[in-house]
């Protein structure tokens, strides 16, 4: 059985980090939305190690080496500071479809409801993606709803599923 955990990035992660900026087929079909600027991480990291008060990304491992990344930033809707957070997690192309994004997810509502004040945590993905659904379901979230061509994406307007879960939930 493999381990999967979080935990910061080190320096020593900064070339996997690269890879999502520069890779299209690190982050697929559903994430990808053109290159980006690769220093942008990189910059990140040397000001507050990806771990910042509106938004913070953390390693996914697996046995130790890095598997993708996690992440959440404030989403507040109007409510205290801290109260909602939008979450999302990356795998490397190798990693998915192992259980490891369901798994990964977990952890980190689990970090999330320990560590921080977050009530409510909400997840957004193409209408498409038919597999992150599954695991977002996996990982107690429920489908609030669809957001009509919300995003745009590989030349057209996509439309986008709602996930939420409640610390209570």
């Amino acid at each position: 059985m493999k381990h999967v955990a979080l935990r910061a990035f080190a320096e020593d992660d900064l070339p996997v980090l690269d890879r999502f900026a520069t890779d299209p087929e690190v982050l697929g079909a559903f994430q990808w939305n053109g290159f980006a600027d690769p220093q942008a991480r990189r910059r990140r990291f040397a000001e507050d190690g990806l771990l910042g008060g509106t938004s913070s990304f953390i390693a996914v491992t697996v046995d130790g080496a890095v598997a993708g990344m996690a992440g959440w930033r404030a989403a507040d809707r109007g409510g205290p500071a801290g109260g909602c957070h939008e979450i999302g997690v990356t795998l490397l192309p190798d990693q998915r479809g192992h259980g490891t994004g369901t798994k990964a997810h977990r952890l980190l509502v689990d970090h999330l409801f320990r560590f921080t004040r977050a009530h409510r945590l909400e997840a957004f993905t193409d209408d498409d993606n038919v597999a992150e659904q599954r695991v977002l379901e996996k990982a107690g979230f429920h489908r609030e709803g669809l957001l009509c061509q919300a995003v745009w994406r590989d030349g057209a307007n996509r439309d986008v599923v709602v996930y939420g879960r409640l610390r209570e939930g």
